[in-house]
């Protein structure tokens, strides 16, 4: 009998009808027996997710006012909940809990939180689970740093006596007995943090699409579907902005080879996107030469010309020393034989250009150093294209064609991504017209 670990966004639990699609997923595979469900969402257009709801009453009632009508409106949406699947459930004895912390400070952390608590109570009576508060076994340390070791003892320890039970995610514990919410990710990182600790064969994270697809929809229209991403690609892709799982959700997963699966609660029936540690040689030669696009802008290059840069020992230590003092972080190093160009975040150089130039310029002795602004990267990222020739100059070749200036080009020593500079405003063209070279 294999272990799943489910865990379901907020969309997916927006209302009554999304419980229900919610119910008949969990029940079609009894290996799923462990659930960490988010806070309600948007039900529609123009709606307002419960936890932002939640924020809003908790400022208010920290302030002094009068927070009754929006704590009615959050109860609301709750109860319609349990009306409408027919549950006997009574939250009120909850409720005048949350209202009463409220009252007495307990903390913006603590309104959140309520948010997946009581998403969690509803999900565990609706499917007959056991319902164990996250704040029992996820733990924080007492400067607000994520105890791992002590969170996946716990969990294990407390779910092993349980063949299934719901978790709810976002939050966890300070030592103080406090409620802590993770910054980003949070009900990922739990869902991924329990598939861990179960040592699960397969950690399902369920949201409202049918899983990663190989670029910004907003730029391609109708982008594939990636069928298989391994941690690593991922990792690039997230990196250059694309919208995917938070790094820390992945972390815990990862480390002991725990496959994800991206899955669509409103289409159970695709398939979804595989996030696995690797894939073999045979399923390598199944997918395209590329796995994903994505691009960032907001990138400055400073460009470093000496004569016989190559031959002066310890000259690149140097140059990365003088920016380290101005508190710049690089995030790519192309380089030539005399040349060496430092690609920044802009935000690092904004109004410092002058400044920058002139400590790299006396500091080391160079010929020239000037900054360009206005620069995006483009990451194009796949395993595939370590056994395929030409995929560099297909890339070269799409961009060429919309007669966009390459200002950079830069492939990591893996050989899994090839990352290009273009101007900012060429961003949309590039990307596209490389999608459609490869698809």
């Amino acid at each position: 009998m294999s272990l799943i670990v489910t865990k379901f966004g907020g969309s997916s639990l927006a209302d009554a009808n999304q419980f229900k699609k919610v119910y008949a997923i969990i029940k079609e595979n009894p290996d799923r027996r462990y659930v960490v469900p988010s806070a309600p969402g948007k039900r529609f257009p123009g709606d307002t997710k419960v936890t932002d709801m939640l924020y809003i009453c908790y400022e208010k009632a920290a302030e002094g006012e009068d927070f009754s009508e929006n704590f009615a409106q959050i109860k609301e949406r709750y109860n319609s909940i349990v009306r409408e699947l027919e549950l006997d459930l009574d939250l009120e004895p909850e409720f005048a809990r949350i209202k009463s912390a409220f009252e007495n400070n307990a903390g913006s952390d603590y309104a959140a939180s309520r948010g997946e608590y009581l998403n969690g109570l509803i999900l565990a009576k609706y499917l007959g689970f056991y319902f164990m508060d996250a704040a029992k076994c996820i733990r924080f340390n007492e400067n607000g740093t994520f105890n791992s070791n002590f969170t996946i003892e716990k969990t294990r320890e407390h779910l092993s006596h349980h063949e299934n039970a719901v978790i709810p995610g976002f939050y966890g514990r300070m030592p103080n007995d406090t409620i802590k919410t993770f910054s980003r990710g949070g009900s990922d990182i739990t869902g991924s943090l329990v598939a861990r600790a179960m040592n699960a064969d397969i950690y399902e994270n369920w949201t409202d699409v049918d899983g990663f697809l190989v670029t910004d929809p907003r730029i391609v229209s109708n982008p594939h579907r990636i069928e298989t991403i391994t941690y690593r690609e991922l990792r690039e892709l997230s990196y250059m902005g694309a919208t995917v799982l938070h790094e820390d959700a992945i972390f815990p997963v990862r480390q002991t080879g725990i496959p994800i699966n991206i899955r669509n609660t409103n289409a159970p029936q695709n398939a979804g996107t595989m996030i696995v540690q690797d894939v073999d040689d045979a399923e390598d030669q199944k997918i395209p030469h590329i796995t994903g696009i994505a691009g960032k802008k907001g990138l400055s290059i400073i460009s470093i010309e000496k004569a016989m840069m190559n031959q002066e020992l310890g000259f690149g230590r140097q140059v990365l020393e003088i920016i380290e003092e101005f508190g710049i972080s690089f995030e790519h190093l192309p380089s030539g034989i005399d040349t060496m160009s430092i690609v920044v975040d802009s935000h690092y150089v904004e109004g410092r250009e002058e400044d920058i130039i002139n400590a790299i310029k006396y500091g080391v002795n160079a010929d020239t150093v000037h900054i360009e602004n206005n620069l995006a990267l483009i990451a194009v990222v796949g395993r595939g294209m370590r056994r395929t020739t030409g995929t560099a100059a297909k890339v070269m070749s799409a961009v060429a064609k919309k007669n966009i200036n390459l200002r950079m080009i830069d492939q990591g020593s893996s050989e899994l991504n090839i990352i290009i500079g273009v101007d900012e405003s060429s961003l949309p063209d590039a990307i596209d017209a490389i999608y459609h070279e490869f698809y």
